[in-house]
């Protein structure tokens, strides 16, 4: 198998196109349900290619579109993935206290039972990487809700909304019944830079992110890696926004499932709970 040897975590955040941070100061939650849906379409679209190429991912599901569409996430857990929560309607923990995010934690589970699953979820992954060093009061809420995982922490310094510096690269136990599988960088002229998905994977050319897992696996490190199924929608609904926040969140749309088939080409996935061995 040479490169593909190693066996990496795939990762899906499963919100609509208009749930995403980057428009909350244009379009409000009040009024999601009068747009349109796009998200069932492009993530059966995503379900398609993961199945070409024998690949299994960890679904990241927000409880908002688990009350909408239970079928789908039944047919993800059909096909063979993991569902995880990304709680209820994207509020991010730097705005919640501790009560809120509880009770937003709760009916995000809650409406992922719903569904019908036959699997219990363990993993969570906060809206925008928000677990960060003010916010690590979430940890404990994480546990009482049986929850074994977290995938949240960006291990860098850099950006503005979510991050810890110098972060374990490595999954650890971030508490003593939690597991930490930290988002993925590398170091570049000694600074970290992610590598795991999402606009740095849209934005930069695609052989960077192949060189970038190479070298992770080569260090000894599996990868987790993300993608949102708006990004693979180019059709979508087109918002005004600020240049650079623009540029940020369409850029790359057109071809971003061209290059996430490369990517599955070129390295083998599974689900983060296979790869933690939970």
């Amino acid at each position: 198998m040479g490169r593909r040897s190693m066996i990496n975590a795939l990762s899906v955040d499963i919100e609509d196109w208009f749930c995403v941070r980057n428009l909350s100061g244009v379009i409000r939650k009040e009024d999601w349900d009068t747009c349109e849906s796009r998200v069932a379409a492009s993530t059966r679209r995503l379900l398609a290619l993961f199945e070409r190429y024998d690949a299994r991912a960890t679904f990241f599901v927000l409880g908002w579109v688990a009350d909408r569409l239970p079928g789908l996430v039944r047919d993800i857990e059909r096909a063979g993935h993991e569902i995880a929560s990304h709680g209820y309607d994207h509020r991010l923990l730097t705005e919640l206290t501790e009560e809120e995010f509880d009770a937003d934690l709760g009916r995000a589970l809650s409406s992922l039972r719903d569904c019908g699953l036959t699997n219990d979820v363990i993993g969570f992954r906060a809206p925008s990487f928000t677990i960060v060093e003010r916010t690590k009061w979430a940890l404990p809420i994480l546990e009482r809700h049986r929850i074994k995982y977290d995938s949240s922490i960006v291990p860098i310094g850099f950006h503005p909304d979510y991050g810890i510096a110098n972060g374990p690269l490595l999954p650890f136990k971030i508490t003593d019944g939690l597991y930490e599988f930290p988002l993925s960088c590398i170091e570049v002229f000694g600074k970290r830079v992610p590598c795991c998905g999402g606009a740095y994977f849209r934005l930069l050319p695609y052989a960077y992110t192949r060189h970038s897992i190479r070298r992770c696996n080569a260090q000894g490190r599996q990868v987790v890696f993300y993608v949102h199924p708006w990004e693979i929608d180019s059709g979508q609904p087109r918002v005004r926004l600020p240049l650079t926040r623009r540029i940020r969140h369409y850029y790359g749309l057109g071809r971003t499932e061209r290059k996430l088939e490369r990517l599955l080409q070129d390295f083998r996935f599974t689900t983060i709970r296979e790869v933690l061995g939970l």
